[in-house]
């Protein structure tokens, strides 16, 4: 009986430490209190239109604009645009979050605490972090490969670099790849991340600065080898082949969520994070496009090369120097995404650090430097072992899950931060409280996107799309009757509760299109995580850093005591 009682306990514990959620100290309150050393406000508007460049635009605009258009024709360009503004409904939601909240670090996984409860906050946070750890790794890899192909551009240099150097050397049937220049890469980033957020800033200025004129060059050069014979037919294999490359250049976009993650070291971010998140989106947007109309304007779209088709193209027209710039670009693009990437994780691990749910170490923050150091270290460490042994970029196909599900899961928080009436959702003569409702129809409009994902996939009947796309429809329009709401202080997205019903609608609809083995590690690190949350996360979680009880109450509720209160 003892031991039943023991398991009760332990699972009504559980149930009750999951459910708690997070209100934040008010955006005047100073950080330094809470957490010791806090990082420093040193980033302008311009700069984090930067960052978000920075982290959106790698080696992807001189690959995957060609790669697609071998599929869709030159209707390449609806597809970038189709994903534009799919992304755009997400950034919206994180433009909104992002000038409503407090600045501090935490971006999806800090808005989840907030709107949803620890649990969810945490599983977040887990599948974030797998996506960001093996991308840096994979970025690193591919960095390094850009850089001795570089350097094989001189005569003198050019098949004397062994292959373990840059390329990555098997062993033992594949299962290591040795690369020496990519963990030294990313030594140097962290050790640039480290010394301090201007010096960081600097170096992604100056990087992100040449390869935009870089692109904007090439825009303008490959402009005057345009035919325009070679747009005809526009889209040769049908408008389902243009929504399947709006699919993949969808994640082209990604990258506009770290501008949020910068919230504690912008200079005013109410104002500035917005205007980052939106602005840095638009900018990537138009140049993804322009470079789709130069690249299937310069050759007919079946001759576009596999690896690199934009320098291919220049070298087709007789512009070689134009591949080297494109090479240079793309080492640039690379170190700015790199840098972005290492920043952003460092970030999150200091924000899960102070409210407890990582050990201590990774909320400490350098006295002088300002940068939380132990978090950075961290994550430039995982990244450098993963790239330096294995060939990570196998595992590109389980990547991804994290940006979706954040995104989702952002997208859903507008919604229920919104509403009006969640004191009075707590009503006995109700079999359900309304907040749980609003939580069901959240559920029905992804579990919809996800269904018409899979007949989208597998070209099912249009049977099943008429049965889950209703079903999407009736959750949002109840959402719309059943609930009031507030307008936010600060950036308001519009079209609430429309406009982020569709962009969860959406994101899931891509989630149904990733890779069966996607599928598989969303579930079994889903699992995981729960398990590191209940055998740790529960028992140390400290969301406001204060070893005063009574502060940390007020702050570390369930959704029902903060509706009774």
């Amino acid at each position: 009986m003892a031991g039943h009682g023991s398991k009760t306990s332990f699972f009504s514990g559980f149930c009750s430490s999951a459910l708690r959620r997070k209100s934040l100290p008010e955006a005047g309150d100073p950080l330094t209190s809470l957490f010791g050393e806090g990082l420093v406000r040193r980033l302008g508007a311009f700069e984090l239109i930067l960052l978000g460049i920075g982290a959106s635009i790698g080696a992807g605009i001189f690959v995957v604009t060609g790669t697609v258009a071998r599929d869709a024709g030159p209707g390449v360009t609806i597809s970038f645009i189709l994903a534009g503004a799919a992304c755009v409904l997400n950034a919206l939601c994180y433009a909104e979050l992002s000038s409503r909240f407090p600045a501090v670090v935490g971006g999806a996984y800090l808005y989840s605490y907030t709107a949803f409860n620890e649990l969810t906050a945490f599983l977040v946070f887990v599948q974030l972090m797998l996506d960001y750890h093996i991308g840096a790794a994979s970025i690193a890899r591919s960095l390094a490969s850009y850089v001795v192909s570089f350097l094989e551009l001189f005569p003198f240099l050019k098949g004397h670099l062994p292959s373990w150097i840059g390329h990555g050397e098997e062993f033992f049937g594949g299962v290591l790849s040795i690369n020496i220049l990519a963990p030294i890469l990313l030594i140097g980033l962290t050790a640039i991340l480290c010394c301090g957020v201007r010096e960081s800033s600097a170096v992604n200025t100056f990087m992100t600065a040449t390869k935009v004129l870089i692109v904007i060059f090439v825009i303008i050069a490959g402009a005057f080898e345009v035919d325009v014979s070679n747009w005809s037919p526009f889209a040769p294999n049908g408008f389902k082949a243009v929504v399947t490359g709006a699919t993949v250049v969808f994640f082209a976009y990604v990258g506009f969520d770290a501008v949020a993650n910068s919230a504690e070291e912008s200079k005013r971010p109410q104002r500035d994070l917005p205007i980052g998140i939106l602005v840095s989106l638009l900018i990537c947007a138009i140049l993804y496009i322009c470079v789709c109309l130069v690249i299937t304007g310069m050759v007919p779209y079946q001759l576009l090369g596999e690896d690199a088709p934009l320098a291919e193209a220049f070298t087709a027209k007789g512009l070689k120097f134009v591949s080297v710039l494109i090479s240079i670009g793309a080492v640039a693009g690379l170190t700015t995404t790199l840098l972005v990437g290492l920043y952003v994780q460092s970030r999150l691990y200091l924000g899960l650090g102070r409210d407890g749910l990582l050990p201590l170490i990774f909320a400490k923050v350098h006295p002088t430097r300002h940068t939380p150091i132990h978090s950075q270290v961290w994550v430039g460490l995982v990244a450098a072992i993963m790239s330096g042994l294995f060939n990570v970029h196998m595992l590109s196909h389980i990547l991804s899950v994290g940006s979706l599900t954040g995104y989702s899961v952002v997208s859903a928080c507008v919604i229920t931060l919104r509403w009006k009436d969640q004191k009075a959702s707590l009503d006995s003569t109700r079999c359900i409280s309304k907040w749980h409702e609003g939580v069901i129809c959240l559920l029905l409009v992804a579990c919809g996107g996800f269904a018409a994902g899979l007949c989208y996939r597998f070209s099912t009947s249009y049977i099943a799309l008429l049965v889950a796309i209703p079903i999407a429809v009736l959750a949002v329009a109840a959402l719309q009757v059943r609930h009031s709401y507030a307008d936010p202080p600060g950036f308001s997205c519009p079209g609430v509760p429309i406009l982020p019903a569709v962009s969860i609608f959406f994101n899931i609809f891509l989630f149904a299109q990733l890779h069966e083995e996607a599928w598989s590690r969303f579930i079994i690190l889903s699992i995981i995580a729960v398990g590191v949350y209940a055998f740790y996360g529960q028992f140390h979680a400290n969301p406001t850093g204060s070893e005063s009880r009574d502060y940390s109450d007020v702050y570390h509720r369930t959704p029902s005591e903060e509706f009774l209160s």
